[in-house]
C-alpha cells in the first residue's frame, strides 16, 4: 500500500513539474533568441507601412490558422500532389493573403537567431499582435462631422 501511494505521489509530482516546465509563457524566446520578437515586429511594421491592409491580412491568417484544430501553423503548409493543405482549401483560396510577409518574417527570424528556433504558429500569433499595434499607431486622417441623430 505504501509503495502504491509513493508511486502515485511521485507520478503526480512528475506530472506537475512536467506541465510547469512545458507551460506557455510570454517570455519564452527571451533566453532562446531575444532578437526574435523585435525582428518580427520590424518586418510587420515595414509590411504594414508599405500596405496598410496587410495588418488585417496578418490578423486574418492567424484566425484562419487557429480556426481549424488549433493554432499550429498548418495554414502555412504548401500542398503536394498527394495532399491538399488548408492554404489551398476552397474556403481559403483567394481569401487569405500575407504568406509572403510570413516568409520574410521566418527568414529574418532564422537569420537573427542563427537557426530556426521560432515556431510558425508563434510567428503567426506575434505577427497578428504586432500588425494590430502597427495599424493602430499609424496616423488616421478622418473627419468627424456626421451626427447620428438630431435632437428636437
Amino acid at each position: 500500500m505504501a509503495s502504491r501511494t509513493s508511486f502515485l505521489f511521485l507520478t503526480f509530482v512528475w506530472l506537475a513539474l512536467a506541465t510547469t516546465a512545458l507551460s506557455l509563457t510570454p517570455n519564452f524566446y527571451d533566453k532562446i533568441c531575444p532578437q526574435a520578437l523585435p525582428a518580427i515586429r520590424k518586418v510587420v511594421q515595414a509590411a504594414v507601412h508599405k500596405e496598410r491592409r496587410m495588418g488585417a491580412s496578418l490578423l486574418r491568417l492567424h484566425f484562419h490558422d487557429c480556426f481549424v484544430q488549433g493554432c499550429d501553423g498548418s495554414l502555412l503548409l504548401d500542398s503536394t500532389s498527394n495532399f491538399e493543405t488548408e492554404k489551398n482549401a476552397r474556403g481559403n483560396l483567394n481569401s487569405v493573403r500575407g504568406f509572403e510577409v510570413v516568409d520574410q518574417i521566418k527568414a529574418e527570424v532564422d537569420r537573427v537567431c542563427g537557426r530556426p528556433v521560432v515556431s510558425c504558429a508563434d510567428i503567426l500569433a506575434v505577427a497578428a499582435r504586432d500588425s494590430v499595434v502597427a495599424v493602430l499607431t499609424l496616423p488616421w486622417k478622418g473627419t468627424w462631422k456626421k451626427l447620428d441623430y438630431r435632437p428636437d
